[in-house]
């Protein structure tokens, strides 16, 4: 068994204007906000408590997830009045955790299927202080990159250079010893990238790279999102309960659909994602649009790469 935190205090500055009026981990990827895949995998690795770490629009995330009873995990909320950076946030987080058991960190701008509980298994196993799940990529010079020993030991943890020295990169999701965590000074702003695990290695303490191939994605650019979503719906299109689509509308390219939604007849929808409780009306054509919970669109719209909501028409840089 463990516990977790997820990280989901961000500003998403890559992703405006998807961001100016709802919180990154809050946009819907695949019908679902970013944070209820997440809390989805905890659950399904094992996880029996998760505190969100929240910071901008802190207020949108009580209401929808309230104490986790929905999902079968028990939720609690750790509130930074000023950013404290990743590490600062996370010791926040675990003033609300208690006992000894794993504290699983999650970003919250990922998504990933790698298997959070073999992860957990290796850091046992290991008797380690950090574990970081690491994967490999073509080309590592956008990341900063994790070398390990043949043990899968952390040697180094480098930043973007010309010249990688591994493929394998920080895939953003780790697990702690909670008394690791406490080694991290409260009420200070602390990165866990750049302070905490070249700290870790330089003292020599165990900190291991947990490799597993599997879908990973970093959803933090409008583009990206887009992307994401469209790999989680794997079809034509996804509409969520409620949601009705009238006759002769064609819906392609993996778009995705929230919750009671209504889309008129006549419409062409094309590689889109839709929030809930919007109304679409007959005859629109949209392609690569983002269209706000409880936007209301009107007959004979057409839009290309716009963020579509009651008080925006912005373009999207996709």
């Amino acid at each position: 068994m463990a516990v977790g935190i997820l990280l989901v205090g961000g500003l998403g500055t890559r992703l405006k204007p998807l961001t100016n009026e709802s919180p990154k981990p809050m946009l819907p990827v695949a019908g679902l906000p970013v944070t209820e895949h997440q809390i989805l995998a905890a659950k399904r690795a094992g996880i029996h408590t998760l505190v969100l770490a929240t910071s901008y629009l802190a207020e949108v995330f009580t209401p929808y997830f309230g104490d986790g009873s929905k999902w079968g995990i028990n939720i609690r909320y750790a509130v930074e009045k000023e950013p404290l950076g990743t590490g600062g946030a996370i010791r926040n987080a675990a003033q609300l955790l208690e006992g000894d058991e794993p504290i699983v960190i999650f970003n919250g701008d990922v998504l990933s299927r790698h298997s959070i509980a073999d992860q957990i298994a290796f850091h046992q196993e290991k008797n380690a202080d950090v574990t970081l799940h690491l994967i490999e990529v073509d080309d590592a010079r956008a990341f900063g990159c994790v070398p390990t020993d043949s043990e899968g030991r952390v040697t180094a943890f480098l930043e973007k250079m010309e010249n990688p020295v591994t493929k394998f990169i920080n895939a953003g999701c780790y697990v702690f010893n909670p008394d690791v965590i406490k080694e991290i000074p409260l009420g200070s702003v602390v990165s866990v990238e750049r302070e905490t695990f070249p700290a870790l290695i330089a003292q020599n303490r165990p900190v291991f790279g947990y490799k597993q191939a599997a879908y990973w994605l970093d959803v933090g650019t409008p583009a990206a999102l887009f992307q994401g979503s469209r790999d989680l719906v794997a079809a034509p299109f996804l509409a969520m309960a409620g949601s009705t689509i009238g006759n002769d509308t064609q819906i392609t390219g993996g778009t995705a659909i929230g919750a009671n939604t209504t889309i008129a007849s006549g419409c062409r929808i094309d590689d889109c994602i839709i929030g809930d409780n919007v109304v679409i009306e007959s005859d629109v054509k949209l392609s690569q649009c983002f269209i706000a919970e409880g936007t209301h669109v009107n007959r004979g719209t057409e839009k290309a790469r716009t963020y579509l909501s009651n008080s925006s028409d912005l373009p999207i840089s996709l």
